[in-house]
């Protein structure tokens, strides 16, 4: 039934005129067409948390078949990027593994800090302006869309400065208490999120908004005072329409996974029985993160020749915190929904050809692909067998946590693609940091000197 299933879906892409990249013949004039520099009228960062090359390499063959290819496959300049953290207290040193926090602020502004920190320097706690606010600057549109809380670290790295990941509403604030805002701060990840007049903001996390700031006057009041429209249905959601600042929260923790299964578990688990997937987990009331990808080009593009269009972060975020969780099915549903959006993106790159597309990773993780275990030669790890689109077995391990504690990253470097203006500029082995410099210059207006001719 599952094959089924998929062969259907993979009919479907190629009806929709998706189909690999064929590579029997020299690419050399499509590479050069696609060759592009100059400035980007709009860039859409796409952020896979915890996706490395394995986790990727585990929903390709599962989904599509060892021969297969995801739509982030497709990208035209592939690279990869390092992405380390720095100590707190000497930041010359580096943190071979960094969290979410730390090597988001990397991407977000283009310095390292400690794991932790929300695009605000170790040691010495200062603020550290993002990419978002540097588009916003610019005359940009701005967008930020997560299937995690919106106050979690990927989303929260472009539009808040705290010293602590944790600080993601009023009431968690106990390790940022210099950032409260009657201590002089900017307030929580939610309260700073609402007053940088993000344009479109959708996630989970509604709980986080619910409460109540220093004033008296909770987040989802400062967000109505801020002229947004705030939603949490699909109804409301269908029916959205360009012209005012949308805060969608859709779930008030992470949002629903797309599929489930078991649990990876202790040798033998489930070698003699391999699993397939269930693929819909996800509750109706909760959009896709391709719909909300989709609804959010809709608010934020602007008609050709009426300046600057959008910046939009997309976050797959399930990918990291399934992978925590040593979950296959459902790790791997969330990094095919997190590629049915990268799709919604190239397709509109496609008809815009001034549209900068990177698809990255925040850091690499756990789960491996292996070989099937012996009672000879067993696994020390936890363990799933799958069924894949090959009609063969898969066989996932998670080894760096015991069972029923979390995964932990790890600290290799990841995939870095992308499409559009200034997308070569990711070839090769570069870092995090790098792609902030990347996406700035591709910022219209350019900065540029002024003449020294008279």
């Amino acid at each position: 039934m599952m094959r089924r299933v998929i062969g259907a879906l993979v009919a479907l892409l190629a009806a929709l005129g998706w189909t690999p990249p064929a590579q029997d013949a020299d690419r050399t004039s499509t590479i050069r067409e696609r060759l592009l520099s100059g400035e980007a009228r709009n860039i859409m960062l796409f952020i896979g948390d915890g996706m490395g090359d394995s986790e990727i390499t585990i929903a390709r063959n599962y989904f599509a078949g060892a021969a297969g290819r995801l739509a982030m496959d497709t990208l035209t300049f592939t690279g990869a990027y390092t992405t380390y953290a720095v100590d707190e207290k000497d930041p010359a040193v580096p943190n071979y593994v960094t969290d979410s926090a730390a090597s988001g602020t990397g991407w977000a502004t283009g310095s390292k800090t400690s794991n932790g920190r929300i695009s605000t320097s170790p040691a010495t706690d200062r603020d550290l302006k993002t990419v978002l606010e540097i588009a916003q600057e610019r005359g940009y549109r701005t967008g930020d869309i997560t299937t995690a809380e919106l106050t979690d670290a990927t989303p929260a790295v472009l539009a808040a400065h705290v010293v602590s990941r944790s600080c993601q509403g009023p009431a968690d604030m106990l390790a940022c208490a210099q950032d409260r805002k009657q201590a002089g701060g900017p307030g929580s990840i939610a309260e700073q999120q609402v007053a940088h007049g993000v344009d479109v903001l959708m996630g989970g996390g509604r709980s986080r908004f619910q409460q109540r700031t220093d004033s008296g006057a909770t987040v989802l009041q400062d967000a109505a005072a801020n002229k947004y429209t705030v939603i949490a249905s699909m109804q409301e959601f269908d029916s959205l329409v360009s012209g005012r600042r949308v805060l969608g929260l859709f779930a008030p923790g992470n949002m629903t996974t797309e599929w489930a299964g078991a649990e990876a578990l202790p040798y033998p688990s489930n070698v003699a029985h391999p699993q397939a997937c269930a693929t819909d987990h996800r509750p109706p009331n909760e959009p896709s993160l391709a719909a909300m990808t989709t609804k959010a080009i809709e608010l934020l593009d602007r008609p050709a020749g009426a300046g600057p269009g959008f910046f939009l972060q997309v976050e797959g975020a399930s990918i990291d915190k399934q992978d925590h969780a040593a979950n296959p099915c459902a790790q791997i549903g969330e990094t095919i929904a997190f590629d049915y959006a990268i799709r919604v993106g190239l397709e509109y790159a496609r008809l815009h050809r001034d549209t900068l597309v990177i698809v990255t990773a925040d850091h690499a993780h756990t789960s491996q692909i292996i070989s099937i275990p012996t009672d000879a030669h067993p696994s020390v790890g936890l363990i799933s067998a799958l069924t894949t689109a090959d009609n063969a077995t898969m066989v996932v391990s998670y080894a760096t946590a015991p069972y029923h504690q979390s995964q932990d990253h790890t600290g290799t470097q990841v995939r870095v693609a992308a499409e559009g203006p200034q997308a070569a500029n990711v070839l090769g082995v570069t870092d995090q940091t790098d792609l902030f410099r990347l996406m700035v210059r591709a910022l219209m207006p350019a900065v540029r000197q002024p003449s020294s001719q008279p």
